[in-house]
């Protein structure tokens, strides 16, 4: 009994689930190129009432972004973002899904991540600072890019990605100004090393892109009580237990006095 009442909630929740999902559209843009995509996703969500889902990074520099909302936002987002791609070069292909059928949500990587978004909700308490992407072909020219970027300005290296095809992509935050400053001097030092792919700036980031982009452990980490280390291998001196004499058995001595009184 207690197994079919937890069927039955089950399949009630997932067909509430889903109830939800009707009326959505699935929207796809596909680049080249990391940067590329992260800045065609920035636009997408800025130029629509959509939700970000995520990336998929399949190889050979193939990266899609993934969005979701209703079927008139999904199609102005996806316009938006091909326009962008477009003007990058690196435009592969788009699609526009209104009303995916359950069965595609369920084997995709789409309705988890969304489901948990709505959740969560959106707040990242880095959306003040700017993000700086360099992509290279070759690692060692997107290392020596780095080193220059975090020499150059007062920013702080993120993450980086890789996605194929020997694409190599830093991620670095800061203020505007950092951020721009650092990108340029990234991109000299790639050239000079090997092959720079390409570039990004997202000046102000939307909440959501946080949850879509890697984040260095020390600005994700909470602040946690200090804790001193205590050895407890070292054995403590036991004190010595004096015992006191019975003071009704010690003798005493009586020293008698004589007074003069003239």
């Amino acid at each position: 009994m207690e197994t079919f009442n937890q069927r039955s909630m089950s399949t009630m929740h997932s067909s509430s689930h889903f109830d939800d999902l009707k009326d959505t559209a699935l929207g796809l843009v596909s680049t080249l190129s990391f940067p590329a995509i992260v800045g065609t996703a920035d636009m997408m969500l800025k130029s629509a009432g959509v939700h970000l889902v995520g990336y998929e990074k399949i190889g050979s520099g193939h990266c899609t972004a993934i969005v979701r909302g209703g079927i008139a936002d999904v199609r102005l987002a996806v316009e938006s973002g091909v326009q962008t791609a477009e003007q990058f070069g690196q435009l592969v292909s788009s699609l526009v899904i209104p009303r995916p059928y359950p069965n595609l949500d369920i084997v995709l990587p789409i309705t988890a991540r969304f489901t948990k978004l709505m959740e969560e909700g959106s707040y990242s308490r880095l959306s003040n600072q700017a993000i700086g992407l360099v992509e290279t072909r070759g690692f060692p020219a997107m290392v020596g890019a780095c080193d220059a970027m975090l020499k150059a300005a007062d920013v702080h290296l993120a993450a980086y990605e890789k996605i194929g095809a020997g694409l190599c992509t830093a991620i670095i935050r800061g203020s505007v100004a950092n951020v721009a400053v650092a990108v340029e001097a990234g991109m000299f030092e790639a050239e000079r090393i090997g092959e720079l792919n390409a570039v990004m700036v997202i000046p102000r980031p939307l909440d959501e892109m946080e949850q879509t982009l890697p984040l260095a452990s020390c600005w994700i980490e909470q602040n946690q009580p200090l804790s001193l280390p205590v050895n407890i291998k070292e054995q403590v001196a036991e004190l010595e237990m004096l015992r006191l004499p019975d003071l009704t058995k010690l003798p005493t001595k009586v020293t008698e006095e004589l007074w003069n009184d003239e």
